[in-house]
């Protein structure tokens, strides 16, 4: 690619034919890519909102109304797709919910600057207007937020049912089910901070499951559920009470570190030698019995000759467990994992009611439940078919997001697009505060902030225009600023009454996320083909890089 400079000589910037979009021409296709994106996840949103059915080409089948599902599985080349998934990714890692509202949100706003830019407004001075909305936005937010506490389970409860609302697993008697259990399994898990903060891991909540059964038959374990089974056949299937040794310790003669010669010269060395290793894994398996455990857990291996002796003395053997369950099942049981069979002792041995295998749809898992305060807890999905069990499980994983986030915080705002036509009141007004060319930036945030009421109605089968004129006339009154889309009487109705609850985390995150995303993406004004990266030694994605940019004509 040539560019005349320098009086009219051509200088040489890139190879001829290399992909390059500059200036305005840039800009509009970043932004038409971006609200490709959101039109692609849009009709998803609330509880009305349509599913998409994502097809691999394997021919997998994926049915959700899950953003962040569908954007991870769809097939997306563009860089500015990218950074849209990127956002919906965020949004689901920080606080579980609200993906399909980010990425909305991020493709309004750029229509918006769209309509700016082609008015003559610098994208600076869009970005530098967006910031301003973006901070006071949150302040708005606070500003509505409501308290709530840990124990108000009616409240949470609420909260629930609202991110579980869009997910179709069943009637709401099975969506209260579920909630319930995530509630509960929470509350079980939560820890305090050394500054008094609740915290919450998300990892200490095992989501297992297993196609068979109905949704109703999804239950909360007081302790962790393992997908393997137990080791031996002689061993017992289920002991009561019982005493659980942790071991990442293998119960077999491991090879030796340096590559070692063993020579063998007559029949009396080999059975002396194979006697000698049964002495041995003998005395791992009476340093077990010793410690009083009548469960051994391993993250690795146990020999037959251990497994033999360990059903003699009645004791269950697991082997090869994750990593991340021998820390769950720590949790849950308060034992420790010990990493020598010398230190093993009663102290270190963790205890649950009762430990037993179970057949579940033809393979064998083994429960480790009834454990005393376990602070890690499983709760397991049951459902008729694959597809199913994985959107109970989007929904769950959701519900568990939202709920966290509120417990954590211990606030939350009125959903149904109440908040939103606030925070767009709120932001209209700071704009003729504001003045210059940034009002105009503010004024399209506000108008951005409104596409979630507008959606919500064109999902329910409202008129978008009507329903949003008579939030904005609404919200202008105290009293009236409880209102929201009912979706479901298809008309205004008071959040705070129907208790349409939203975590206020949430709501914060996606507007910063949205706000950033359409920073960056405004600020590009060149896309250039970039040289491909040299492979790093040995191969490896390691330093691949994209050799061009196939689809960004």
């Amino acid at each position: 690619m040539a560019e005349n400079n320098l009086g009219g000589q051509q200088v040489l910037l890139l190879p001829e034919g290399a992909s390059r979009i500059l200036g305005r021409d840039a800009q509009r296709t970043n932004i038409a890519v971006a609200a490709a994106v959101a039109n692609a996840i849009k009709t998803t949103l609330g509880p009305k909102g349509m599913d998409k059915m994502l097809v691999s080409e394997m021919g997998d089948i994926v049915i959700t109304n899950d953003g962040a599902t569908i954007l991870q599985e769809m097939n997306v080349e563009h860089p500015v797709a990218k950074i849209m998934v990127d956002i919906a990714k965020t949004q689901d890692k920080e606080v579980g919910d609200g993906t399909t509202t980010v990425v909305i949100m991020a493709g309004e706003l750029l229509k918006g600057a769209n309509d700016l830019l082609e008015q003559g407004i610098h994208p600076t001075t869009i970005v530098r207007g967006y910031k301003m909305a973006a901070e006071k936005a949150a302040e708005i937010l606070a500003e509505k937020s409501r308290s709530v506490d840990v124990n108000d389970e009616a409240t949470l409860q609420k909260i629930a049912m609202v991110s579980m609302g869009s997910k179709n697993v069943g009637d709401d008697s099975t969506k209260a089910h579920l909630c319930k259990l995530v509630i509960k399994a929470i509350r079980q898990v939560m820890d305090k901070s050394h500054a008094g903060k609740i915290v919450i891991d998300h990892d200490f909540i095992k989501v297992e499951k297993k196609v068979g059964g109905s949704i109703a038959d999804t239950e909360l374990i007081s302790g962790v559920l393992l997908d393997k089974e137990i080791a031996h056949p002689g061993m017992p299937t289920a002991v009561n009470n019982a005493q659980i040794a942790l071991l990442d310790v293998a119960l077999e003669i491991e090879k030796t570190e340096v590559d070692a010669k063993i020579e063998i010269t007559s029949p009396d060395q080999m059975q002396a030698f194979l006697q000698q290793e049964e002495r041995m894994l003998k005395e791992m398996v009476d340093k077990i019995k010793k410690s009083k455990a009548t469960v051994v857990v391993t993250q690795k291996g146990i020999d037959d000759v251990a497994q033999h002796y360990l059903a003699k003395a009645g004791i269950i053997g697991v082997r090869r467990v994750k990593k991340s369950d021998m820390e769950k099942l720590a949790r849950a049981t308060g034992g420790k994992i010990v990493t020598s069979l010398d230190d093993l002792n009663e102290k270190d041995l963790g205890y649950a009611k009762l430990v037993e295998q179970r057949k579940i749809s033809g393979e064998q898992m083994v429960f480790v439940e009834g454990c005393k305060d376990p602070k890690s807890v499983t709760i397991f999905i049951r459902a008729g078919s694959q597809q199913v069990i994985d959107e109970v499980e989007r929904a769950i994983t959701d519900v568990i997001g939202a709920v966290s986030s509120v417990v954590e915080t211990g606030k939350y705002v009125l959903g149904g697009g109440s908040t939103e036509i606030d925070v767009a009141n709120g932001i209209r007004a700071y704009s003729s505060e504001v003045g210059g060319r940034e009002q105009l930036a503010i004024q399209k945030f506000a108008d951005a902030m409104e596409v979630i009421p507008k959606t919500l109605a064109e999902s329910a089968g409202m008129d978008a225009i009507d329903t949003l004129v008579q939030l904005r006339s609404k919200h202008k009154t105290k009293e009236g600023s409880v209102y929201g889309v009912d979706i479901f009487k298809t008309a205004l109705g008071d959040m705070a009454k129907q208790g349409v609850y939203e975590p206020l985390k949430v709501k914060l995150q996606a507007i910063s996320s949205a706000s950033e995303a359409a920073e960056i993406i405004l600020r590009i004004d060149d896309m250039i083909s970039a040289r491909s990266r040299p492979m790093p030694p040995g191969g490896g994605m390691g330093g691949h890089g994209h050799g061009g940019m196939p689809d960004m004509e």
